[in-house]
């Protein structure tokens, strides 16, 4: 979609502080955190719900591998702010595009989040 905000971050249109990317997804940290460390992970197809997606696609870009994604970057994330606790929120509502939150708990979390470089940096590292 033309005007979608995400489909801006995945055309590069917009900067964003990118945590994950391959051929179907992308991940980013929130401009608006909840925690350090809050990103985002969205299809790059516009997809408006992400019950839209499909249970399984041969070429990985379905339900299933969505949240296997999803999955890896909760992992990486688990310890990175503090806490054990990756909080989770699947949202629509806001951006008619689909997306899942990740967030270290709010209340045990421990960092800057604003500290969009480094917070980028400390996932990523985890990732690899």
């Amino acid at each position: 979609m033309d005007n979608c905000i995400f489909c801006k971050l995945v055309r590069k249109e917009i900067p964003v502080y990118t945590i994950y990317e391959d051929a179907h997804f992308l991940s980013f940290l929130d401009t608006n955190p909840q925690s350090p460390g809050h990103v985002q992970i969205i299809p790059k197809k516009h997809t408006r719900w992400v019950w839209d997606l499909p249970e399984h696609e041969p070429d990985g870009s379905g339900f299933d591998a969505y949240f296997s994604v999803i999955h890896k970057i909760a992992k990486a994330m688990q310890n990175t702010f503090g806490t054990p606790a990756v909080c989770s929120r699947i949202m629509g509502d806001e951006v008619p595009h689909a997306h899942v939150w990740l967030f270290p708990n709010p209340s045990e979390a421990k960092g800057n989040k604003k500290d969009f470089e480094g917070n980028a940096q400390k996932i990523r590292a985890k990732l690899s």
